[in-house]
């Protein structure tokens, strides 16, 4: 078979090409966001489309973010405040903090990036669970760093486990708190266990990134343990203030951490519609009600129907559930699109036989529910 040379070339450049490249980047697996529903359209040709797979604000984004869009549209010739002075001065107010406990993100994922690159040093370790939020995992094999993963107990974070991987190489412990995906949390007494039981020069992340959603009163508020442990406290705008498109998140520590945590942040990294978006609907307690309520509602709605149906489930205190559906989860997930709804499939946390589905409005939760008869002919 004639092989041309210019094919020739292209093959060889190739193979250049793979050669330059770091070897921690060719072992990454990259991470698998929930399928847009733009895609979903396109690819079979569906008008109506229920996505519940990216654990995004049923409700759509705050009013006030909206509002405080439209009215600054004009500004976007100008660069943002690369210190996010007025966002920050919200942020702290609402919290009862200062402002130098603040740094902001381009949403949690960034945040991530800097916690590693500012403190994990050469041949020092991180620990989290092994089924968690996968960017602990991705971020730090892209900083080529060494990460333990612990397994989960009960589909909880299991801290002694993690204690006794402790050695003098760790430097950072992520734990989500709720779990995403599993939507279990660490509770008070556990997490102050840990906290006393661990080496002064390990950092504990707390990601609180589904906090609004909780409703249990045992749950710890991580700002609580800042002055006296080495921790980092991660929430966002994502989840509860349906700001997801703008890509905005934060952490809080003290001011020691920040500062050098600041050195390791890009300029400009929170766009300017972003802080106007997070400036007007912070704290907004009618908009977080509302959000709660619809959240709520729905869980009881679907745990009432997936015990009619027979469905095993994970009992969550975020705004989506894991759930048994006892075949293999990528399969269903394909399925389900067909019928135009997206959940997630969670062969990539290990997880084949689950998938996870967002708590949606009522009308989405009972469409699903629908579907779900339909596909298990329960």
């Amino acid at each position: 078979m004639y092989i041309s040379k210019s094919s020739r070339i292209l093959s060889s450049s190739r193979i250049k090409f793979m050669n330059l490249v770091k070897e921690n980047i060719l072992k990454i697996k990259p991470y698998q966001p929930g399928k847009p529903i733009e895609e979903v359209q396109r690819e079979l040709g569906l008008k109506k489309i229920i996505k519940l797979a990216s654990n995004e604000n049923p409700l759509g984004p705050c009013p006030k973010a909206v509002r405080a869009i439209k009215d600054n549209l004009n500004s976007l010739n100008r660069y943002p405040d690369g210190n996010c002075f007025y966002l920050k001065r919200k942020v702290a107010k609402s919290l009862k903090i200062n402002s130098n406990n603040i740094i902001f993100g381009n949403g949690s994922d960034e945040i991530i990036d800097i916690i590693i690159k500012t403190f994990l040093k050469k041949d020092e370790l991180v620990i989290t669970s092994r089924v968690t939020f996968l960017e602990y995992k991705i971020v730090t094999l892209v900083n080529a760093g060494k990460i333990i993963e612990v397994p989960l107990r009960n589909f909880s974070y299991d801290l002694d486990a993690i204690r006794k991987k402790i050695t003098n190489k760790t430097k950072l412990i992520f734990i989500a708190n709720p779990n995403n995906p599993t939507g279990r949390y660490v509770n008070k007494k556990i997490l102050e266990d840990f906290l006393k039981n661990i080496p002064r020069n390990v950092i504990v992340v707390l990601d609180e990134a589904y906090l609004e959603f909780v409703d249990v009163k045992d749950f710890p508020n991580g700002l609580n343990y800042l002055n006296k442990y080495n921790v980092i406290v991660m929430r966002t705008f994502s989840k509860a203030y349906g700001l997801s498109g703008l890509r905005l998140g934060y952490a809080i520590a003290r001011p020691d951490l920040v500062k050098n945590m600041e050195k390791a942040r890009q300029p400009f990294n929170i766009n300017y519609l972003a802080q106007i978006a997070g400036s007007a609907c912070f704290n907004d307690k009618v908009f977080l009600n509302k959000t709660k309520k619809i959240i709520l509602e729905g869980k009881i709605f679907l745990y009432k129907n997936f015990k009619k149906i027979g469905i095993k489930y994970i009992p969550s205190v975020a705004n989506f559930i894991l759930i048994n559906i006892k075949e293999d989860g990528l399969i269903f997930f394909e399925k389900m699109l067909k019928y135009g709804i997206i959940v997630r499939d969670m062969k990539q946390y290990g997880l084949n036989n689950y998938i996870r589905v967002t708590i949606g409005t009522n009308r989405e939760n009972k469409k699903f529910i629908e579907v779900l008869k339909k596909m298990l002919k329960r």
